[in-house]
């Protein structure tokens, strides 16, 4: 349960890092101060990820977990209609290269039976 707070805690100030690294980064010990909050949050000593996550986001995933649910199971359905959508589109594709090749080996069967000459179908022995 520790590291599950820790990774989530972690994950969410990666996102916010992403954003504020771009416009805070001049800040004089800016490197610094964001080694010392992810030891933090790190130590067991401190447990800073246990007591963000109690504090401020359980609370949050609490109140909205009907909503959370919901996009869930919305975010389930699409994927499912979209891996079937995929899925008859791939299946089109392979039928049509199948008869595509066969249409073709079918044109170079033929344009060999044609090269062969009426003089060397007489010259086969008729066994």
């Amino acid at each position: 349960v520790r590291w599950m707070m820790y990774w989530i805690v972690f994950a969410l100030f990666l996102a916010t890092e992403t954003i504020t690294d771009l416009l805070i980064s001049w800040f004089p010990f800016y490197y610094e101060v964001k080694m010392a909050f992810v030891l933090w949050l790190l130590l067991p000593y401190t447990r800073g990820a246990s007591l963000l996550y109690r504090k401020f986001i359980h609370p949050t995933l609490a109140r909205r977990e009907q909503e959370i649910d919901a996009y869930i199971i919305q975010a389930r359905d699409r994927s499912y209609e979209a891996m079937v959508r995929f899925g008859k589109r791939g299946l089109n594709l392979a039928a049509t290269a199948a008869v595509q090749a066969a249409t073709k080996s079918q044109g170079v069967l033929a344009g060999r039976l044609r090269s062969f000459s009426l003089q060397d179908l007489r010259s086969v022995p008729d066994e």
